[in-house]
């Protein structure tokens, strides 16, 4: 099942690392794999292996959304963040939540919501795109019409106008730093609660198009490094918005399929860094959106099994390097769990084991198939029918009112 040698006849191109650091961490991982693959040679009874350790896994992210450590104080203006994460681990895991446990967090969630508009990193605090993405993201995750009726849509779209830059681009909030994240929150939190209008996103297509790098990928803006998070922000809100045809997908392509590290089998999120957890949505969950597009072009090369990336091999690194085992999931070898990392792992894991949305019978999931998850929707990644029943509950509602200049 593991190989343990994978396909290394081309060293990785790691000029800007100190090559000792490179070693160690494919030492860590080498050994993790070899350890793991002594054991089922051992043991008959282990055929199924590697396993998702869900219980544990559970109980750590119950545990977050009742009680955090000292350690997480350094988030507290990340709040909503941390909501969106356990929320959306618990789902894929298919975790029911407590009744009084939704209503809790729907509050509390409202309580961060600015009487200007949007969402903050925590109550009391200045409202800005990246939290409220989250919290909106989470409001859908528990679907109750308690959740929905937090959003003050009107608002929202005040917010969000306010946020917006001459050219098309967005701030994260007031004087605050612009980049292509900006886009990708609006656009994904305006679909979401049904407030697209023209005059959000004129020239916000074109914008993100200007950050595409000459690699592929897309940079924070015009003239940045090609990056896993930037790239995934800037395909999913062209795909939002209904304009991918603008960029170049398959340098796109290209970029982010050599991303794919070829002995650990995960991610990294640049050229020349490590492998990283957290890539495992980041870069894996932009195939998706590719094969999307491609599929609608009538590309014949497209395969209708699988996803362009080697699913198997990213299965492998999460279910065997990644697991803490006290639960929650890890960047790589050596590295602390936390919920950011517990997420995107398991957020990669879905993607890995999932085709359009639902299980294909052709896929090979590592391990038992009770490390199955459950499938997440690829541009706003909650679950699909989060999004789904979202979208029936705030489509029938009319459009906000444009904001008085």
């Amino acid at each position: 099942m593991i190989e343990v040698y994978r396909s290394r006849k081309q060293p990785h191109q790691t000029a800007n690392l100190p090559e000792n650091y490179l070693m160690k961490v494919e030492e860590s991982v080498e050994k993790i794999f070899r350890y793991f693959k002594s054991r089922l040679e051992l043991d008959n009874s282990l055929e199924e292996q590697p396993v998702l350790n869900r219980h544990s896994h559970t109980a750590f992210l119950l545990k977050g959304l009742r009680h955090l450590s000292i350690s997480y104080e350094c988030l507290d203006a990340s709040r909503p963040w941390l909501c969106y994460w356990i929320l959306h681990s618990l789902e894929l895991l298919e975790e029911p939540i407590p009744e009084e446990t939704v209503s809790n967090v729907a509050r509390f969630l409202g309580k961060c919501q600015c009487e200007s508009g949007g969402f903050s990193g925590g109550p009391g605090q200045e409202a800005h795109l990246a939290p409220t993405y989250a919290a909106v993201n989470a409001l859908c995750i528990l679907g109750t019409e308690e959740a929905y009726k937090i959003i003050d849509r009107q608002k929202l779209y005040t917010f969000l106008m306010r946020m917006r830059t001459p050219e098309g681009a967005y701030k994260m909030h007031e004087g605050g730093e612009v980049d292509i994240r900006g886009a990708y929150c609006a656009a994904s939190a305006a679909r979401l609660t049904n407030i697209v209008t023209p005059a959000l996103f004129d020239g916000t297509p074109e914008w993100i198009v200007s950050c595409q790098t000459y690699e592929g990928g897309f940079g924070g803006c015009p003239g940045m490094e090609a990056h896993g998070g930037y790239s995934f922000c800037g395909l999913a809100a062209l795909s939002l918005m209904g304009h991918t045809s603008l960029c170049d997908l398959r340098a796109c392509l290209r970029w982010t399929a050599n991303r794919q590290m070829r002995f650990e089998g995960g991610f990294q999120g640049r050229t020349n860094k490590l492998v990283d957890g957290c890539y495992s949505f980041w870069q894996a969950g932009t195939f998706p959106l590719i094969h999307m597009v491609c599929s609608m072009q009538d590309d014949h090369c497209l395969s209708t099994e699988r996803w362009m990336f080697d699913h198997e091999a990213l299965q492998e690194y999460i279910l065997v390097c990644c697991q803490h085992q006290g639960g929650g999931l890890i960047d790589k070898p050596g590295k602390s769990r936390d919920y950011y990392h517990t997420c995107y792992c398991l957020s990669g894991l879905a993607v890995s084991q999932h085709f359009a949305g639902g299980k294909l019978a052709h896929l090979h999931i590592v391990g038992s198939q009770d490390n199955e998850l459950k499938p997440t929707h690829p541009v706003y990644n909650i679950g699909v029918d989060a999004v789904v029943h979202a979208n029936m509950y705030f489509n029938n509602m009319s459009l906000p009112q444009e904001p008085d200049v």
